[in-house]
């Protein structure tokens, strides 16, 4: 058909417009024009692009973390936690546990959860030191009056123990004993001494300790166990006590525990041991075990003393061995500045001539050489005495009559009375707050001034209840004073008997028996 031939069928259509469609059409063919409709088929290809492009970007990084004053900053390595960070910065820091200061650790840090650290996060140490503390003793009078509780080394340098002694403040307690070396002979601080090889470092940085005590207003009072002494004698056989019969170690009922009192490398190791701790900023020195074995067989015994001074005029007896090396280790302690106290059987205070002869301990002699004797008079351990059945629940007779007879002996020597009371439910079903008060209100009649009271878990329920009451009952139970203060003149309480004591011949002791005690055999109770 031809061109010409060609009829519009439709009005208004030019042959210009068909043509200009034709040559559009043809254009878009060849791919040589893109409609205007394509460029808004996506109306979010703009942003897409741009979202694309802000992935690219590197993130910036974090802010960097400034240490403030008395902290440090830590860059975490690969596998650290916070209580390993704890560990390792623990010795720089003021926090006596690493519990405590990752806790510090953690509130440092924005209040940070969990455990683990990524590697290279930053992380603020706080309450770093500028150096080791170096702590003062803080000298108080001999009759100071000491409200205590006893730790054990390993509880005095743990979280618990902290939350103990806090305790003990808030009731009214104003000094806590904790060990440095009991009768196992485990030195709990780090002590450079060539018979100090036992070491457990449960108390790893002494002068922290007792900073945190006097930061409590407390008196620190550190605990030696001196002559039983089980790791010293195991590993230097040669300063234990010998048998006569064997020439080897002797043993008390099967048990080598026994260093020999009078040899004079035992006693050098227990002084300066006692040197180091007052030099360390204790208030006072407490030494414990300061006797002679009192158990056993006594006839089997072989002593330093009796080869060494067999040209002495008269016999040296073991009370005179205990009294020269108090006197020589009070001589070396007392210029510290801190006091010196020892503890006592409660039964010397009855003075019977075989529990001298085989203790040491002359009361009359020891005071002359301390500031404070503390006697255990424990009322469930005197078993046997007074014609009681249950000596442990009758503790105002026994504390009555043991401290009577203490005031009496140590009468005009100056010596303060301390005694050791019962914090434990041993032989007795009256064990309660109310038994607590009577022991203090009663030893505090007597005469005594202040109170230690042992329990060998240090579970302390029982005077934590009594305290308050205690204290709000003011100067019937005890004075109430604080260190670096003065006490309140208190009520006239009654004056102990100067009459002597009646004695008992049935009188039974937690020491050993001999023929001259009839025949009878003590039971082994005391803790000392």
């Amino acid at each position: 058909m031809r061109l010409s031939q060609f009829r519009l069928s439709k009005p208004g259509l030019s042959i210009v417009s068909v043509a200009a469609f034709l040559f559009r059409l043809a254009l878009t063919g060849f791919g040589l024009f893109s409609p205007p409709a394509a460029a808004v088929q996506n109306p979010h290809g703009v942003q897409l692009v741009q979202v694309k492009a802000d992935a690219t970007k590197k993130p910036e990084p974090p802010a960097p973390v400034i240490a403030p004053p008395g902290s440090d900053l830590y860059l975490a390595q690969r596998g650290d936690s916070i209580p390993s960070v704890a560990r390792k910065y623990l010795k720089r820091t003021k926090y006596l546990t690493s519990t405590e200061l990752a806790g510090a650790i953690r509130e440092a840090n924005h209040n940070r959860q969990g455990v683990f650290l990524k590697s290279g996060e930053q992380i603020i140490i706080p309450g770093i030191l500028e150096g080791p503390i170096v702590e003062k003793t803080v000298p108080v009078a001999r009759d100071f009056e000491v409200r205590a509780i006893y730790l054990t080394g390993v509880m005095a340098g743990s979280d618990h123990g902290m939350r103990i002694i806090r305790h003990w403040r808030e009731v009214g307690g104003n000094a806590v004993v904790f060990d440095i070396k009991d009768s196992d002979g485990i030195v709990n601080i780090a002590f450079d001494h060539p018979l100090a090889t036992g070491q457990r470092h449960y108390i790893s940085d002494l002068p922290k300790l007792i900073h945190f005590l006097h930061s409590e207003n407390m008196h620190a009072i550190a605990r030696i166990a001196i002559f039983r002494d089980e790791h010293l004698v195991t590993s230097h056989p040669e300063l234990a006590v010998k048998s006569h019969r064997t020439g080897e170690s002797w043993r008390e009922n099967g048990k080598l525990v026994w260093t020999d009192p009078s040899n004079p490398k035992v006693q050098d190791y227990d002084i300066a041991l006692a040197k180091f701790v007052a030099q360390a900023g204790v208030d006072e020195v407490q030494f414990d075990y300061v006797r002679f074995p009192a158990e056993g067989d006594q006839k089997d015994a072989a002593f330093y003393y009796q080869t060494e001074h067999s040209d002495h005029p008269t016999k040296m007896q073991r009370s005179e061995v205990i009294a020269n090396f108090l006197d020589r280790a009070y001589t070396q302690i007392h210029p510290t500045g801190a006091l010196f106290s020892l503890d006592v059987f409660g039964v010397m205070a009855w003075q019977r001539p075989v529990d001298l002869s085989h203790t040491g301990q002359d009361i009359v002699a020891m005071a002359k050489h301390c500031d404070v004797i503390s006697p255990m008079i424990y009322p469930s351990h005197f078993f046997g005495m007074d014609g009681i059945a249950h000596p442990g629940d009758a503790p105002e007779h026994f504390i009555g009559e043991s401290m009577d007879r203490f005031m009496l002996i140590t009468k005009d020597s100056g010596v303060v009375i301390r005694p050791w009371l019962q914090a434990f439910a041993w032989r007795t079903k009256t064990y309660s707050p109310k038994y607590v008060e009577v022991q203090i209100e009663v030893a505090k009649q007597k005469g005594g001034i202040g109170f230690l009271f042992w329990n060998a878990n240090n579970d302390y329920s029982k005077p934590y209840t009594a305290m308050p009451e205690m204290r709000a009952a003011k100067g019937r139970y005890f004075r109430g004073d604080e260190v670096g203060a003065k006490p309140e003149p208190a009520p006239a309480t009654p004056t102990a008997s100067t009459a002597a004591p009646a004695t008992n011949t049935n009188v039974e002791t937690g020491t050993a028996s001999s023929p001259s005690d009839g025949g009878h055999r003590a039971q082994k109770i005391w803790r000392h």
